[in-house]
């Protein structure tokens, strides 16, 4: 199908080369294979791996480390491409967070620990695809994480359970965040949390982490887990950057991430539109293409409408992010990240209803589609708190929570 609204139009010459690169490995692996991982709840190692040949897993890493020296415009167009060409937002989540979880290390660990870790996982060889921050009774509230580190001569011990920590049955590393002072004794309750790099077969081995699969109905190729951290040592050289300060190492590059995240979702909502427009010409009733019909070609057409306004303002905002102050940046970031959700599950939603009895075969892959839709409008925020987000920082109204 021609798509006039994927002709690079806006991109850069290196948005669209990071693009085209990217799309012949994705070319590579067809709708069945995302269909079938997706079934049967596995993580695609293939396409990971054949990324990380390619070295796009350390796609924002410097060339110092063996990185491609990239960033956000490029990060945006080529997770965007990811989701586009199949693998959908769950396909473009298998290597979103080995993208994104080194950066608390090359922005504030040791020489040492750089030097020795960031080389390895810009080739491929190290994996660090896991961060593990959500508790059970603190939820979207980070800074109520009671999960605590205390200093044990030259390690850490810690202690505390966390949810939806993801992928860590394919990472080799994984990002704690653990309190290192209790929120009682801070002045602001972003205070107090410090980060650590810790080595999950070193842990197993030790018997301090213990893992609970999450059974979830959408991003099946990407296992989540409740965590059970019991006298985990860490030694003190993995701590990443300051103590008491690892919130605000977090909250560096968040902004940036959540614009890759809203271009993953507008590659999912083209996805499912084109798939669902694909469909409707093809399938006759009564005579005629069911895509002839304006309840069936409306709402598609509604929603590419609207994908591409969600697309334009997130490219656009990569594009400036680096030029403008944080405030700004995260306005246009959580702005894009709430068009771009609830675009893609409009799309998602008219491409299974165009699919009629059909959208809910996993054989037309629109089911899959509007199931990762649906999770876009959940993470890595709800659209209530990208709102939230908007309505202090953008309209300067009080604060709601």
């Amino acid at each position: 199908m021609v798509s006039y609204f994927d002709d690079g139009l806006g991109h850069t010459a290196q948005q669209q080369a990071v693009r085209d690169a990217v799309g012949e490995i994705c070319a590579e692996f067809d709708d069945s294979y995302w269909r079938e991982h997706d079934a049967a709840g596995e993580y695609p190692h293939e396409f990971v791996e054949a990324l990380a040949d390619e070295g796009w897993l350390g796609v924002l890493l410097p060339e110092e480390y063996g990185g491609k020296g990239l960033g956000t415009p490029e990060a945006v167009a080529m997770m965007y491409e990811i989701a586009r060409q199949g693998a959908g937002f769950s396909g473009a989540q298998t290597v979103h967070a080995a993208i994104y979880n080194s950066a608390p290390i090359l922005n504030y660990g040791s020489d040492e620990l750089k030097d020795d870790l960031l080389p390895r996982v810009a080739e491929g060889d190290a994996w660090i695809q896991c961060f593990s921050l959500t508790e059970p009774e603190a939820g979207s509230d980070s800074t109520a994480m009671t999960t605590s580190a205390e200093r044990d001569g030259d390690e850490y011990v810690i202690d505390g359970e966390k949810l939806w920590t993801s992928r860590i049955d394919v990472s080799d590393y994984l990002v704690l965040a653990a309190r290192t002072t209790p929120k009682e004794e801070v002045e602001k309750r972003t205070e107090g949390v410090s980060l650590f790099l810790v080595d999950i077969e070193r842990a197993h081995e030790a018997g301090q982490i213990e893992l609970e699969e999450i059974d979830k109905t959408a991003s099946g190729m990407v296992s989540s887990f409740r965590v059970t951290y019991d006298g985990l040592r860490v030694p003190a050289e993995r701590l990443i950057g300051e103590e008491d300060r690892g919130f605000y190492h977090v909250l560096d590059g968040l902004n940036e991430e959540r614009l890759v995240i809203a271009a993953e979702a507008v590659g999912l909502g083209e996805l499912a539109v084109e798939k669902g427009a694909a469909y409707a010409s093809e399938r006759e009733v009564f005579g005629r293409p069911i895509g002839q019909n304006q309840a069936v070609q409306h709402p598609l057409a509604a929603a590419m409408a609207r994908l591409q306004a969600a697309k334009r303002l997130t490219f656009d905002a990569a594009d400036h992010a680096d030029e403008r102050e944080r405030k700004a940046v995260g306005a246009w970031a959580n702005a894009a990240k709430y068009l771009a959700a609830e675009a893609a599950f409009e799309g998602a939603d008219a491409a299974v209803q165009a699919h009629g009895g059909r959208g809910i075969d996993r054989a037309y892959d629109v089911e899959r589609y509007f199931r990762e839709a649906r999770l876009t409008r959940l993470v890595p925020i709800t659209q209530e708190l990208a709102l939230n987000y908007l309505g202090e920082n953008a309209l300067e109204l009080p604060r709601s929570y």
